[in-house]
């Protein structure tokens, strides 16, 4: 449907996609992922010819796109766009949003807009919602209005740009229940997004943004699970990894939590899990080795799988051998090993910090 030909954009003192050629078929729902500044909101822009290329083809069926003198709006009636901001028109009604396009663009009559758009409305969960304003709604009832209205120009294509990016985290569950809708009726979807877990049970293709263009591309389980491209793989690693050095008494642990919760947010780990996790850092960090140590050097690495969903926690910490088995605090271990399927302790006097515990932390279905 789409074909990519050595798309390139510049701007002034960047160039976000030097060289992209990809094609995209028709029925792929392709996940576009990647470090921030990498094209990836620039890629579906300029497919959308919100963006003009700056070199290049883009091909829609054939028909070249780009070519000079080609109708853009026949291009966009055919790729709907959802953008992260919702772009709802204030002044108007939820119904009459929908409605809009459809009057303007396709010439519909106000009934045959307003019937379909009380039927969109009931499909993305807002039946009853049609005479509200934008500013009575949640950034997820939004962002679903504006879903709706997208479907409502019935395009070959959408492309959403971050369309969770700018919600509530208890609101982000709504919209992609709504996404996953869409690509299980078989619709053509391009889904810029930095929820890695949302990215990888939409999808049936993954690109990976990096160094201008597509990195790497691939099925989910190709690129989650077994990148063959060394930026891919860090970036992969780094969102299952969560890192913190803690070197004073002081230290924020308001902040450490705050980071914590984030990361576990991130990587969709189970209630459950989320507990035990925190509560074996409150009691092995802050409740066993801070009160030890005068200057304390404390480094903590957490890995998670999410295939596996299980948890890793490697802390190693500077200064005299101490195995947190021989702590006066028994009440903490005695906890710590409640949250833990195994810990294990052991010390290298040739490490700059020398004592490392080892905590896998136990599971529940």
């Amino acid at each position: 449907m789409i074909e990519l030909r050595h798309l390139e954009k510049k701007y002034n003192r960047t160039t976000p996609l030097k060289d992209v050629n990809a094609v995209i078929k028709d029925g792929d729902v392709i996940s576009v992922i990647g470090p921030s500044g990498t094209g990836k909101s620039t890629l579906i822009r300029c497919i959308n010819l919100l963006e003009e290329p700056t070199g290049g083809q883009i091909l829609l069926d054939g028909e070249n796109i780009t070519a000079p003198g080609y109708d853009v709006t026949m291009a966009r009636r055919r790729m709907g766009m959802v953008f992260q901001s919702f772009n709802l028109f204030g002044h108007l009604t939820v119904i009459e949003n929908i409605m809009q396009a459809q009057i303007d663009i396709l010439k519909k009559s106000k009934q045959e807009a307003y019937d379909l758009g009380i039927k969109l409305l009931d499909r993305v969960g807002l039946a009853g919602r049609e005479l509200q304003y934008p500013e009575q709604l949640s950034g997820g009832q939004k962002q679903r209005v504006a879903i709706a209205r997208t479907l409502a120009m019935d395009p070959d294509v959408i492309l959403l740009d971050e369309p969770t990016s700018a919600l509530d985290p208890t609101m982000v569950g709504e919209v992609q229940a709504v996404i996953r809708d869409l690509a299980e009726s078989g619709k053509t979807m391009m889904i810029v997004t930095h929820e890695m877990n949302f990215a990888r049970a939409i999808a049936n293709r993954v690109f990976f943004m990096d160094e201008g263009g597509i990195y790497e591309e691939g099925t989910p389980d190709e690129i989650f699970d077994n990148p063959k491209k060394e930026n891919t793989r860090k970036f992969i690693q780094k969102l299952k990894i969560f890192e913190t050095v803690i070197d004073s008494k002081q230290y924020d642990f308001i902040s450490f939590g705050a980071e914590l919760d984030s990361y576990l947010f991130r990587n969709d780990v189970m209630p459950g899990d989320k507990y035990r996790i925190r509560l074996a850092m409150e009691e092995l960090v802050q409740q066993i080795l801070l009160p030890k140590y005068e200057k304390p050097q404390i480094s903590v690495r957490i890995e998670y799988s999410l295939k596996e969903h299980e948890c890793q926690i490697l802390v190693t910490y500077a200064g005299e051998k101490f195995d947190i088995n021989d702590t006066e605090n028994e009440l903490s271990l005695t906890m710590l090993k409640n949250t833990s399927k195994d810990i294990e302790y052991s010390y290298n006097s040739d490490e700059e910090e020398p004592n490392c515990v080892e905590i896998w932390i136990r599971h529940q279905d």
